[in-house]
């Protein structure tokens, strides 16, 4: 029944179009997957069988009757519990929210469903996303696939761990600060936010103007596919953008030779291991040989705009909670709770200041990208760390969630951000190379994560748990 397991999207799809193989079949062998290797991962806050295979019959009927087949038609899926599925918990990962259901699809799940996905469950998340690592006070820890003693990255750590485990092709995360390049990172998936609105948020986020929704996936075209089926301008995201989606799979197949790249190792701010940067600067080179014009820029930002992005995501975050933290403060994470104090005490004035300060940080990276197509990056500073930890111990001059230097910047700005695995450390732990796009230019990324893809591959490495199971 696992035969389909580690399969991607794209040859999955062209299966069932073709009725090699049925999609009841596929979600079956998915679900079983998911109940033999959930008592290990821990992914799912809830799992939904009945709901997907419902939705693969349907797929099948259709098949079988020659109609036209969705871009996800009969694929498994996963939905982050920070994103609304109609009928399904919505939790938050807290045991504030732990009986909430919700009564809407997000817009994503909506067009997904629209596209023949089947919905297999809710994965964890970190608590309201808070944290970059993988557990919450309501489901406990999600660790890595690549090895269990080590975190998964956060907060989208159930989507992570059960596509690097082979459940299901991709996932759907969310990224205020980085939640879906994290995980991907640390898990050696692709993983990307689009262009901020690019795919609709409803309801409306606890950080309205940072939250993003995008996929983890195995590969880069998988990772193309589902956010080609997802994005679309939605009436109930003020935010939306109102353009044509642009053929991200077509994207893919297009030459690198050009391209005008900018590397910084350290964005003139971060602290990352020698290792790590060892092994994304050896990827930066494929680059090199690929064509591209790859410049060594130290010092892109003058400041970490950490202040920045704390004021706005955790003064969001703090006042949905603010009645929790009056009342019931032991409900929530004691290392989320901190944080969220901290950022309600700030002045009216002094969150103002930062916001106009934001303002001017997303010009001054607008006028960096008109010199070049693309910013690489490490995605993180560390590869995958011990599970229990808030942020890496090598680190301990950084919170929950600062210590992601190269993520959270780039939801200040709204910029399409993607992160691509680079390559592994000596201890096999995966590590992520960023990839940031100018205002609008998702398909740079894929071009460029599609050719690193075909000169470097990684799809084809799989944990030892996952191969076991």
């Amino acid at each position: 029944m696992n035969d389909f397991a580690f399969m991607t999207a794209i040859e999955l799809k062209e299966l069932i179009a073709r009725r090699d193989i049925s999609p009841v079949d596929l979600v079956g062998s998915s679900l079983q997957r998911m109940e033999e290797l959930e008592p290990t991962l821990n992914c799912f806050v809830e799992t939904s069988p009945d709901v997907a295979l419902e939705a693969a019959r349907q797929a099948e009927k259709a098949v079988m009757a020659g109609e036209d087949l969705g871009l996800l038609h009969g694929l498994p899926i996963s939905v982050k519990d920070l994103i609304a599925v109609d009928g399904l918990r919505l939790t938050f990962g807290s045991r504030a929210m732990a009986n909430n259901v919700a009564a809407v699809d997000a817009p994503s799940v909506d067009r997904a469903r629209r596209q023949g996905a089947c919905i297999i469950g809710k994965s964890t998340t970190s608590e309201f996303g808070c944290k970059a690592v993988g557990d919450s006070p309501l489901t406990g820890v999600t660790p890595n696939a690549w090895n269990l003693a080590k975190t998964p990255g956060g907060s989208s750590c159930g989507a992570a761990t059960s596509v690097a485990a082979g459940i299901t092709p991709f996932a759907l995360g969310t990224d205020g600060g980085g939640s879906v390049r994290i995980p991907s990172s640390l898990s050696g998936l692709f993983g990307i936010k689009a262009q901020f609105a690019r795919v609709g948020v409803f309801p409306a986020s606890a950080t309205p103007t940072l939250a993003h929704v995008g996929p983890l996936a195995r590969t880069v075209r998988d990772g193309a596919l589902l956010l080609g089926a997802i994005a679309g301008h939605d009436r109930r995201d003020p935010f939306g953008v109102a353009q044509p989606v642009p053929d991200f799979l077509d994207a893919c197949d297009r030459p690198v030779k050009g391209m005008r790249l900018a590397w910084s190792p350290t964005l003139g701010y971060a602290q990352p291991s020698d290792e790590v940067v060892a092994i994304v600067e050896d990827a930066v080179k494929v680059f090199e040989d690929l064509g591209c014009t790859v410049d060594l820029i130290e010092r892109v930002m003058d400041d970490d705009p950490l202040g920045l992005w704390m004021a706005e995501f955790y003064a969001g975050v703090g006042t949905r909670l603010k009645d929790v933290l009056a009342d019931k403060p032991e409900l929530l994470d004691p290392a989320v709770a901190e944080v969220l104090a901290g950022a309600l005490d700030q002045e009216l004035g002094d969150y103002y200041a930062k916001v106009f300060q934001r303002y001017d940080f997303r010009e001054k990276m607008r006028a960096f990208f008109e010199d070049y197509d693309l910013l690489l990056t490490p995605t993180l500073p560390v590869p995958a760390f011990d599970v229990g930890c808030d942020a890496p111990p090598e680190l301990p001059d950084r919170n929950i969630v600062s210590w992601v230097y190269y993520t959270y910047p780039f939801n200040l700005t709204g910029q399409p951000a993607a992160s691509v695995p680079a390559g592994w450390t000596r201890d096999g732990l995966p590590v992520g190379m960023q990839m940031v796009s100018k205002i609008l230019h998702e398909e740079d990324i894929f071009r460029a994560a599609a050719a690193f893809e075909a000169a470097r591959p990684w799809a084809d490495r799989k944990p030892e748990l996952a191969v076991a199971a």
